[in-house]
C-alpha cells in the first residue's frame, strides 16, 4: 500500500472542496471495496476524505410521498428499515442478497451505488485493462469472462458491475443527490448515473472532481408485488451470475431490471411492454443487442430461465 494522508471531514461542504483541491483525493466511508484496491495497488488515492461524521445517515420521508436515504445508511440498516421493508420490498430483498452480513453491517448505500467491478482481470494488476489503466487494453476480451457482461459491453471493457441493490435502485426509478465544491447541488437519475464504457470505461459515473453523494431519494411506492431473485455460484457471498428485480402488477403488468448481464445496472422500457407476453419475450426484449463470448453465452438462456421461475412464482400467488 502507498502512503497517503488522512482528514476527517467536518461538513458536507469541506469534504467536496477537500477533494476538489487534492488531486488523487478520495471519500471513504464503509471503506469494504476501497481498503481492498489500496491493498492491490488498484485503488492508490493520495488523500483519503473521512466522511463517517456528516450525519448522512437517516432515512426519511419526502413530501412527495417518496423516501429519502442518507449516502451513509449502512446496507444492513437499510434493508431492516420497516418503511423500505414494506413500501421497497425489492430494495430490502437486493440488499439482503448482497455479501454477507459484515460487510452489509459497514457498506453505504453511496459506497455500495460506487463500488467497482470484480472482472478478474481488473482485479489481477499483471493483465491489461481499460478500466484500470486507460490504453492497455482488455485480457477478458479473449480470456475467461463466464461472469462478465453481455449488455452495454464495448471493445474496450466487458466488465459488469456488481452491485445488487444499484439494480433494484434502478427499477424503483432513485435519483442521486449530490453536492460540489463550490455548493452547486444536483439531482442525478440513477438512469444518467452511471456511464457505459465505450472508449473510456474508467470513467464509471457521472460524477465530477470533488462532488459528493448527500442522498439518494425514492419516488412514491411502486404497487405490486416486488421480487429480487439472484443467480450465483453458491448460496452465499457471490456476485450474481443473472439477477432480476421485478416489481408484478395485479393488472398483468410488470417492470424488470437486472444485474450481472450489464455494464452498469440493465434496465430497458421494451422488456416491461413485453411483460403480458410472458418471460421469453420479456427475456428477447432485455436480450436484444446482447453480445455474449464463449464463455459467458449461457447467461442468455439463464435470463429466460430466471424469469420463467419468477412468472411461476407469480402465477402460483394469484
Amino acid at each position: 500500500m502507498k502512503p497517503f494522508t488522512y482528514e476527517r471531514a467536518t461538513s458536507v461542504e469541506a469534504a467536496a472542496k477537500a477533494a476538489a483541491s487534492v488531486q488523487g483525493a478520495r471519500f471513504i466511508a464503509g471503506g469494504t471495496n476501497l481498503l481492498d484496491l489500496m491493498k492491490l495497488q488498484i485503488e492508490t488515492p493520495t488523500h483519503l476524505i473521512d466522511v463517517n461524521r456528516l450525519g448522512l445517515d437517516r432515512i426519511e420521508k419526502t413530501e412527495e410521498g417518496g423516501l429519502r436515504i442518507g449516502a451513509l445508511v449502512r446496507n444492513t440498516d437499510l434493508a431492516a428499515d420497516r418503511t423500505v421493508r414494506r413500501d421497497y420490498g425489492v430494495l430490502s430483498r437486493a440488499l439482503v442478497a448482497g455479501a454477507s452480513g459484515q460487510l452489509r453491517n459497514k457498506a453505504t448505500t453511496a459506497g455500495n451505488l460506487l463500488q467497482r467491478t470484480r472482472c478478474p482481470y481488473f482485479y489481477d494488476i499483471r493483465m491489461p485493462c481499460n478500466k484500470r489503466k486507460p490504453g492497455s487494453g482488455c485480457g477478458a476480451l479473449k480470456g475467461m469472462s463466464r461472469s462478465l457482461a453481455i449488455l452495454g459491453v464495448s471493445d474496450a471493457c466487458i466488465a459488469q458491475h456488481p452491485s445488487d441493490m444499484a439494480v433494484a435502485m434502478r427499477l424503483l426509478d432513485a435519483q442521486v443527490d449530490t453536492v460540489s465544491a463550490d455548493g452547486a447541488k444536483r439531482a442525478i437519475p440513477i438512469a444518467d448515473f452511471h456511464l457505459l464504457p465505450g472508449d473510456t470505461p474508467h470513467q464509471e459515473t457521472v460524477l465530477k472532481g470533488g462532488e459528493i453523494i448527500t442522498s439518494v431519494t425514492l419516488p412514491k411506492p411502486i404497487a405490486g408485488t416486488h421480487v429480487y431473485r439472484k443467480v450465483r455460484d453458491r448460496a452465499s457471498y457471490a456476485f450474481a451470475l443473472v439477477s432480476v428485480a421485478a416489481i408484478f402488477g395485479k393488472d398483468g403488468s410488470a417492470r424488470f431490471a437486472f444485474g450481472g448481464i450489464g455494464a452498469k445496472p440493465w434496465r430497458n422500457s421494451q422488456a416491461d411492454a413485453a411483460a403480458p407476453q410472458g418471460a421469453k419475450a420479456v427475456a428477447d426484449a432485455t436480450l436484444a443487442g446482447a453480445r455474449t463470448t464463449e464463455h459467458n453465452d449461457f447467461k442468455k438462456p439463464l435470463v429466460e430461465r430466471t424469469l420463467a421461475s419468477l412468472y411461476r412464482q407469480q402465477e402460483a400467488r394469484a
